[in-house]
C-alpha cells in the first residue's frame, strides 16, 4: 500500500469529523439565540402598588428580591412619576409618550365593547406601532384598559400577540371566570369574570392569573429570543380584589393585618414571575442588551388594599406625591451602570422617549412626544435635568398639579398649596403665603400648558349612570367581529 493511499485513509475520519462539526455548529446556531444589535424591551407594569412596597424603596415586611434585581442591575429613580394618579389615563400617557390630556384620555374608560370612541384614539401612536417600523415583534400580556371595542384590540394597536383581558380589572382565580364571552357581560364588573383572551380567542385557563401572565411572558421570550422584541407585561396585581393562593399566602403568615397579608402575597406572585422573566433573559444570553423597566401605574390606594406610600402624602387618585410618585427602576446592562440612584424628576412618558432615542432615532414619531431620552442623563453624556417642569390635570375635579425644580403646586377642592419637596417630602407645610410669587408663577405656567389640552373624549367610570342612559345597549356585542386571527 503506497503512501498516497495511506494518507487518504488517514484523512477520511478527519473529513467525517469536520463534516459532523459543521453540521453541529449549523444546528446549534439555529437553536441558540443570537445577540440582536437593537435592544429588546421588557416593560413591567404593576397596578396600584404602593411607593414603599418594594425592597429598593425600603419595604421591610414584603420580600421583592427579583424586583430589586432590576434596581441593583441598573438604576432606581427616587423621583419617578406617572402622568395621572389613576390607571387608565396613566397608561394612555406611558404607551404614547404624551400627556394623555393632549388627546382627551382624561378619565378612566368604561368597559363598553360596542363603543368605538371609548378608548385610546386611533390618532395616537403606541410604542409597538413605532417599533414595528424597526422590525420588532411585540406582545401585550395582562391588563389592556385601552378600549374593549374591536378597533382598540391590542392586535389593532401595534401588538403581534396578546394574552390577557380587555377591561380595567379582573378576578384572579380561574374558577371565577364564569363569563364566557363579551356578549354575556351585563354590567361594568362582568369583565372581571371573563375568560382570558389569547389574541382573539377565549381560552380555558387553569392557573392563578398572575402566574399565567408570567408563564406566557416567559414563553414569548423563549420563542422570540433570536429577534428584537417588545413586551408590555401589565400585571393586574395588586389591584383589587385581594386574592392570592396558599403558595404565596403562607410566606406572610407573620403579617397580622389580613388585607396586608393578602396584598403581600399578591406582590410576591408578581416578584416570582419577574424572576422567571429575568432568568429566561439570562438563559437565552440576551439580558445584556435588554431594557427592563419596572413601575406602578399610580400610587397605592392605602385604605383599600393596605398598600403603603410612606413617606409620601396621599395615594391613588391624589395629586399629592403618594398618587403620582411611584416605584420606578430600569436596567440595561449594556448601557447603564449597576447600582445607580437617580434623583432628578422623570416621568413615565420618558419610556417612549428613551425607546425613540436608542432604537430608531432616524424614524419620526407620528405625534410630538413629551417624553425624553433618559439614557444620556444616566450615562453622563447630558448634564442638567430631563424636565424643567412636570404637569398633572384631573378634569372632573378641576385638579391642578405641577412640579418645577423642588416646588410642587397642588390645587384641588380646598387644597390651594405650594410645597417645597426638598425640605418637605410629606407635603405638610403649605408655603403659598410665604412665597406668593412662586405660586402665581407656577399657576401661570400650568395655565399655559392647560391651553394645549383637549376636552375629554368620552364619559368615564365616574359617569357610569349617565353613560348607561345614553347607551342602553352598552353590553350587547358580537365577538364574531373579533375572530380574525
Amino acid at each position: 500500500m503506497d503512501n498516497t493511499h495511506l494518507n487518504s485513509m488517514t484523512l477520511i475520519p478527519m473529513f467525517k469529523s469536520s463534516i459532523l462539526l459543521i453540521i453541529f455548529l449549523l444546528f446549534t446556531s439555529t437553536h441558540t439565540a443570537q445577540p440582536n444589535e437593537k435592544p429588546n424591551v421588557v416593560f413591567i407594569l404593576t397596578d396600584d402598588l404602593g411607593y414603599k412596597d418594594v425592597g429598593f424603596n425600603g419595604c421591610e415586611d414584603i420580600a421583592t428580591p427579583n424586583i430589586d434585581r432590576i434596581a441593583s442591575n441598573g438604576v432606581k429613580f427616587t423621583n419617578g412619576y406617572v402622568s395621572y394618579p389613576v390607571c387608565g389615563p396613566s397608561r394612555a400617557g406611558l404607551i404614547t409618550g404624551r400627556y394623555q390630556d393632549r388627546f382627551g384620555f382624561s378619565k378612566n374608560p368604561l368597559f363598553a365593547p360596542k363603543d368605538p370612541n371609548m378608548g385610546l384614539p386611533l390618532s395616537e401612536q403606541t410604542i409597538p406601532e413605532y417599533l414595528d417600523k424597526s422590525g420588532y415583534h411585540s406582545l401585550a400580556v395582562g391588563k389592556w384598559h385601552f378600549g374593549a371595542h374591536p378597533v382598540f384590540h391590542p392586535l389593532n394597536r401595534g401588538f403581534d400577540e396578546f394574552f390577557g383581558f380587555l377591561g380595567g380589572g379582573h378576578r384572579y382565580f380561574p374558577e371565577e371566570w364564569t363569563v364566557k364571552n363579551i356578549e354575556e357581560a351585563k354590567k361594568e364588573t362582568s369583565e372581571y369574570r371573563t375568560r382570558l383572551l389569547h389574541n382573539h380567542t377565549r381560552v380555558d385557563e387553569t392557573e392563578y392569573l398572575t402566574d399565567a401572565l408570567s408563564r406566557e411572558t416567559v414563553s414569548f421570550i423563549d420563542r422570540n429570543a433570536d429577534r428584537p422584541f417588545f413586551i408590555y407585561l401589565a400585571y393586574n396585581a395588586p389591584h383589587l380584589p385581594l386574592q392570592a393562593t396558599e403558595k404565596y399566602l403562607k410566606r406572610y403568615a407573620h403579617i397580622k393585618n389580613r388585607k396586608r397579608r393578602i396584598y403581600a402575597a399578591m406582590i410576591s406572585a408578581v416578584d416570582d414571575g419577574i424572576g422567571l422573566v429575568l432568568n429566561k433573559l439570562e438563559e437565552k444570553g440576551i439580558s445584556e442588551n435588554t431594557i427592563v423597566i419596572f413601575m406602578s401605574d399610580n400610587g397605592g390606594p392605602e385604605h383599600k388594599n393596605a398598600s403603603e406610600n410612606d413617606p409620601l402624602k396621599g395615594g391613588k387618585g391624589s395629586l399629592n406625591e403618594g398618587g403620582v410618585r411611584v416605584p420606578f427602576a430600569m436596567q440595561w446592562p449594556a448601557k447603564i451602570k449597576k447600582g445607580m440612584v437617580y434623583t432628578k424628576p422623570i416621568i413615565s412618558l420618558d419610556i417612549f422617549g428613551s425607546i425613540v432615542g436608542n432604537i430608531s432615532p432616524e424614524i419620526s414619531t407620528q405625534n410630538p412626544i413629551d417624553g425624553v431620552d433618559l439614557i444620556p442623563f444616566l450615562t453622563g453624556k447630558k448634564a442638567g435635568k430631563p424636565h424643567a417642569k412636570l404637569y398633572w390635570r384631573k378634569y372632573i375635579q378641576e385638579g391642578k398639579g405641577m412640579r418645577s425644580d423642588n416646588h410642587k403646586l397642588v390645587i384641588k377642592g380646598s387644597q390651594n398649596a405650594l410645597y417645597d419637596l426638598e425640605n418637605d417630602i410629606n407635603e405638610t407645610h403649605n408655603i403659598k403665603n410665604k412665597n406668593p410669587e412662586k405660586y402665581n408663577e407656577m399657576l401661570t405656567e400650568w395655565s399655559k400648558w392647560q391651553s394645549q389640552l383637549k376636552e375629554p373624549a368620552f364619559l368615564g367610570l365616574m359617569e357610569k349612570e349617565r353613560y348607561n342612559k345614553k347607551h342602553p345597549d352598552r353590553f350587547e356585542s358580537d365577538e364574531s367581529e373579533n375572530k380574525k386571527e
